[in-house]
């Protein structure tokens, strides 16, 4: 009954991919939680983190209070700041490479079902865009459309959109997005100001 009302829609396409897109990014967590999330390597190396980034800080706020004015003192405080410091980016760095294990395998499983929907929805618009977007944006919101309505968006894109904020969103709803003070946690990490 659901499937023929949703087959009818106009967003039936749309709805599809971005059901297919939330079902792929509850099975690539799940992945995650069986090769990663689960182990107690993982939890020792997050634990480790989160000490690492909780004693740092605390360590700088110290540090700013006028009363720890002596240089003998400002000196060995650096010291373990940057021993502290490097502990945290070598945990982090090992937490890093503990994770890219499982990542091949959630990459086959994303690559498997986008190669899925591809060939279902080869040509076809998916979605409409309320606006017409940027040039940069069209070449991806069209990719593999004909026609010239810019406004039409195609699976791959849509399927970008979703996988993105979908499984970002799930990780953190499930608990799982990396430690607060893990370096390079984000896309671009911050630079050590040390080094410049």
């Amino acid at each position: 009954m659901a499937s023929a009302l949703l087959s009818g829609s106009k967003y039936s396409d749309g709805l599809t991919v971005v059901g297919i897109s939330l079902c792929t990014a509850v099975v690539c967590e799940a992945i995650s939680w069986i090769l990663i999330y689960r182990t107690a390597s993982y939890k020792s190396l997050k634990s480790t983190i989160d000490k690492a980034s909780k004693k740092l800080e605390t360590m700088k706020t110290t540090d700013a209070s006028p009363a720890s004015s002596n240089l003998l003192k400002k000196s060995s405080k650096i010291k373990k700041m940057d021993r502290v410091e490097s502990s945290l980016k070598e945990s982090s760095r090992d937490l890093s490479i503990f994770k890219f294990k499982s990542g091949g395998v959630v990459a086959l499983v994303l690559f498997m079902v986008f190669g899925l929907l591809n060939s279902l929805f080869e040509g076809k618009a998916v979605a409409k865009i309320p606006f017409v977007p940027i040039r940069l944006v069209q070449k991806m919101s069209h990719r593999g459309l004909t026609g010239d309505d810019m406004t039409d968006c195609s699976m791959a894109f849509l399927y970008l959109l979703c996988s993105i904020s979908i499984r970002t969103n799930l990780q953190k709803f499930l608990g799982f997005s990396p430690p607060r003070g893990a370096a390079g946690a984000g896309l671009f990490p911050m630079p050590d100001p040390k080094s410049s």
